[in-house]
């Protein structure tokens, strides 16, 4: 079964369906592609889908071993190359919601990072930077 259905909707942009919720999302290409910038260009999705799996592989991490992930944010900075025009960094903060986790739950969260399936379907040229910053 299809996962996505997307219609062109002309002036660069773009209508996606998930299929099996009916949820909607929009595409405008970037100001520096012609577009006007007032959506999520594709490659904002990249970035998007990136920061999103790693939250979710670290929230299945951290229920199976028992401790909670709630509140984590990330921000990612997507870095675009030229010739050809492509993302060439992803560089994602994470900011965890306090710092009391013990030593062995902090190696799980941070090894867990590397392990999502759009981590692990990226290009490896494609430079990928995470960080963590933990709230006292």
């Amino acid at each position: 079964m299809a996962t996505v259905k997307t219609k062109y909707l002309g002036s660069l942009r773009t209508e996606s369906v998930h299929l099996q919720s009916g949820n909607k999302l929009i595409t405008d290409a970037p100001l520096d592609n012609h577009g006007r910038g007032e959506a999520f260009s594709p490659t904002d999705l990249v970035a998007t889908a990136f920061g999103c799996c790693v939250l979710t592989i670290m929230g299945i991490a951290a229920e199976a071993h028992g401790f909670s992930i709630e509140g984590a944010e990330v921000t990612t900075t997507k870095v675009m190359g030229t010739d050809p025009r492509r993302i060439v960094e992803l560089v994602s903060e994470f900011t965890m919601p306090h710092d009391n986790y013990t030593p062995k739950e902090k190696k799980i969260i941070e090894l867990t990072a590397k392990e999502c399936p759009v981590y692990n379907s990226l290009h490896p040229d494609l430079k990928k930077i995470i960080t963590f910053k933990y709230l006292a």
